[in-house]
Formats: structure tokens, sequence, C-alpha cells
């Protein structure tokens, strides 16, 4: 059992003269890691309050007061940034900031995919309960989140400061939101330079890719939820937003949510019988092979002329790399002959 474990179960049985003296003995040693995670971690610990100030006020004598004193005075040679957002995490990443810590690594591979995270960068376990102590151990220079986690940031701060940058918002223009949250990462991360590359290469891709598009339908971008439920993208979010730029037109034009999609059952989907569908990765489990064996699927418009187009995933609720990444994997699928396209070139 870890020394926080013990405090965290037993706290309750020592006295206030025992928890000082614990602190007492603390203060002779040097800065230990976990004394530093006790101290930052000790309001979320089950102390007395009388055992609380006790240990407080022991602890205080510590070297880790002399090295916060230090740190605040002097910044760290290689600045330590980390982020429960993915949309913040991959804007990072593609700033070449130094990413330390993200929440839910592994999921961040399966729905964003890119920038890919360095090995180096810890996994802070969940993003609505991430793991403190893990995060005390990092000591990051600055932890970045989105209103999503808002209701972390007291806990966050005791730990290191924090800072919120919103990007899906009611009544903003979301491409130009992209570009503000790039430059405000820029700014925190000092990475000013950067930042400006990143918007104006993203600029300059979309202007590239729309040149060479060839003249589609209407396209009726959606992820699917269940079997029967999807959410459609359009106003607000990243995909109308790439749309936009690459000059193809959203058949989507019912009202959505700040994040930008609406929810409906795949009937829906139906009345756009002009629309071609795309299709965005990951499905959920048991959704390929329940549409497989659904007839309302298989009477779809898009899905009766065989011209769906499947993507791999593509962060729907991201930024400028995700943005990059959505509009080259779409650009890719409308330059690719469908197999009805295929059928009739081989004269079948």
């Amino acid at each position: 059992m870890s020394a926080l474990q013990w405090l965290h179960q037993d706290a309750h049985t020592l006295t206030p003269a025992s928890l000082c003296r614990l602190g007492q003995r603390l203060g002779a040693l040097p800065c230990t890691c976990w004394t530093r995670k006790l101290f930052l971690l000790m309001p979320y610990i089950r102390f007395p309050l009388a055992a609380r100030l006790a240990l407080s006020a022991a602890l205080s004598l510590t070297p880790f007061f002399a090295l916060q004193a230090s740190a605040a005075e002097t910044p760290p040679a290689t600045p330590r940034f980390a982020t429960l957002d993915w949309t913040i995490a991959e804007t990072l990443l593609a700033l070449d900031a130094p990413l330390r810590g993200v929440a839910q690594a592994d999921a961040y591979g399966d729905w964003v995919k890119t920038p890919v995270i360095p090995p180096s960068t810890a996994d802070l376990g969940l993003r609505a309960q991430p793991n403190l102590e893990r995060l005390a151990a990092l000591a990051p220079e600055r932890i970045f989140i989105s209103p999503l986690f808002a209701n972390l940031e007291p806990r966050l701060s005791r730990l290191s400061p924090v800072t919120t940058l919103p990007l899906y918002q009611p009544g903003t223009d979301t491409w130009q939101a992209m570009q503000t949250l790039t430059h405000r990462l820029g700014e925190h991360t000092h990475r000013r330079d950067e930042a400006q590359a990143l918007i104006n290469d993203t600029q300059a891709l979309m202007a590239a890719l729309r040149t060479t598009l060839p003249a589609t339908r209407p396209l009726l971008m959606v992820q699917f939820i269940d079997a029967r439920h999807v959410r459609v993208f359009g106003k607000n979010g990243l995909y109308q937003a790439v749309l936009k730029q690459l000059g193809i037109a959203n058949a989507w034009q019912q009202p959505t949510n700040a994040w930008g999609f609406s929810t409906v059952g795949i009937e829906a989907l139906a009345e756009h019988a002009d629309a071609r569908l795309v299709v965005v990765k990951p499905l959920p489990s048991g959704v390929k092979p329940a549409l497989a064996q659904s007839g309302l699927w298989h009477h779809l418009p898009s899905v009766k002329r065989d011209d769906v187009i499947m993507l791999p995933p593509a962060w729907s609720f991201g930024a400028l790399p995700s943005a990059q990444r959505f509009a080259r994997l779409l650009s890719d699928a409308l330059t690719t002959p469908t197999a009805i396209q295929r059928r009739l070139s081989s004269g079948r």
C-alpha cells in the first residue's frame, strides 16, 4: 500500500500530534516526489480538520516550499504542458509544444489519430476524472482545458495554473475560432511563429484541394451512435467549416447544437435523396453487422446508388489539425471512382 493510500484510509485514526510528528520527519527529508504529492492532494484526503492544520503547518517547513518559490522565480528550461482536451492536445502537438500529459491517450488514437501522441507523454486517465496524483508528479507549467471540463478547474488549479480555451460556441464562426485557438496556444507556449505557420499551411491546403476536387452532390456528414441513430453535422461544426472552404454543399441545413450536429434516426437521411452519404468512423461495436441486416439502411438513396463514402476517423470536434486531416481524407475519397463508375468504365 502506498503512503498516500495509507493516509487516505487511516488518517482519521491518527491524532494531530502524531501527524505533526510525521510532518516534522518529512521536513528533515529532501523534497521527495511523494512529499509534493501529499501536500497537493491533502485537500482530497479525509483528514480531520485539526490533523490537517497540524500536518500543513509541519509540511510548510519542508524544502517543497523553497522549491516552489525558486520555480516561481526561474521558469523551467523546458516548459511542460498538460491537457485533458483532445482538441487542445492535437494543436499543441502540431505546434511541437512539449506535451507531457494528456487524458485518455489510447482513445485519442481511435478518434483523433493524428498528430500522434509521443510514447513519452503520460496518460492522465479519464478526461472527466483525471489522475490527480499523476498530474501532480508531472508538475506541468500549465494545464489547458476546454469549458467542457470547467468543473475540474478548482482541483486542477491546486496543481498548476489552468487556462480555459473555448472553441465550439453558439454564434461563432468555427473556422475563425479554430485560428483564434491556434494563436492563443501559440502565445501560451511561446510558439507564435509555429501557430501562424499552422494557420497558413491549413489555408494553403484548403485552396489547393479546392482546385482539384470534381463536382459532387451535396454531402450528408454522419457518425453513428448506434445502428439506428446518427449525428448529422451541419452549421457550427468542423466538417461544415471544411466543406465551406472546399466549396462543397452540405445537404444538412437543419438546426444544430453548439458542437455542430443534430441527432436523428437514420430514416431522416432518406429525405435527402440527392445527397451523398459520408460516414466517418469509428463505428460503434455491433453497428456494421446490424447495418448489413437493416432494410432501412439499404433503402437509403445513397446506399442504393452504392456511392456511400466511408472515411477513417477525423475528430469531429477538433481544430486545424483535424480540419487538415478531414479535408485530405474527403478529397481522396471524392477523387476515387465509385463502384458504379468502376463497373461502367470496365463495361460490366
